[in-house]
């Protein structure tokens, strides 16, 4: 069993998402911990992506810029 303390904010917070939700403050701080605690074990999607990001580069700086001028080469390109 644990015991602790709450500002008096943060328990009306508690309170009022408790009746909102129709469980007790009780299982709403459980089911909170719960998903914290499993939040911890899981990779951020930074982590997951990290080795990707840039991979695949075109290794042009101007791309946001100039994305109209080089969309129209592209198209015109093909024909």
């Amino acid at each position: 069993m644990i015991t602790l303390r709450l500002d008096p904010e943060l328990e009306k917070n508690i309170n009022l998402v408790a009746y909102q939700l129709g469980v007790s403050k009780s299982e709403l701080i459980r089911k909170s911990i719960t998903d914290f605690l499993a939040s911890l074990d899981k990779p951020s999607p930074w982590e997951l992506g990290n080795d990707l990001f840039g991979r695949y580069a075109s290794g042009r700086s101007d791309l946001s810029q100039n994305r109209k001028t080089l969309l129209k080469e592209k198209i015109r390109a093909k024909r």
